[in-house]
């Protein structure tokens, strides 16, 4: 029986090849150069340091940058409030999205299952399974999954016959 499995997991290793662009060029940047700007991921968790808000958009828009340019997609990063830090700067965490929340997984079984494409869909801890007969039907479903515009970075990976 055909299968594959939907998933949102970011590459972190390209992540950090982004960050370690970003704090190199915080350091060569002449508006940068000298501020307590920098760059750190722990797990799933980014935190940016800058030393005003100017500063702290700056650093957000080379995030960005750096990450489109190792082709990450700009929607598994969350950004949250920036929050004050010691010394008058500002810090802000943003997170890396990996794997399906329950309520996405949710609206996302009840689409396919609406949709009268002949496929099975199960939740496998954070990621969903489709099986189905045929390959057409699968091919179907990943089709109609990309066009529901979700805000999140699917992939659809482990497609099986």
């Amino acid at each position: 029986m055909p299968t594959f499995d939907i998933v949102c997991k970011t590459d972190l290793m390209e992540m950090d090849n982004a960050i370690n662009g970003v704090n190199r060029e915080t350091k060569q940047r002449f508006d940068l150069k000298g501020s307590k700007c920098e760059v750190q991921r722990q797990e799933n968790l980014i935190t940016i340091v800058a030393d005003d808000d100017m500063k702290l958009r700056q650093m957000q828009d080379l995030i960005l940058n750096y990450a489109a340019r190792r082709k990450i997609d700009m929607r598994s990063l969350d950004f949250q409030t920036p929050q004050d830090a010691s010394g008058g700067s500002l810090r802000q965490p943003v997170v890396i999205k990996q794997g399906i929340n329950q309520e996405l997984s949710k609206k996302i079984m009840k689409a396919i299952r609406g949709s009268k494409i002949k496929v099975q869909v199960t939740q496998q801890g954070q990621e969903l399974r489709v099986s189905g007969n045929k390959r057409d039907d699968l091919q179907a479903t990943i089709q109609f999954v990309k066009e529901l515009n979700l805000d999140e970075p699917l992939d659809y990976v482990n497609f099986r016959d």
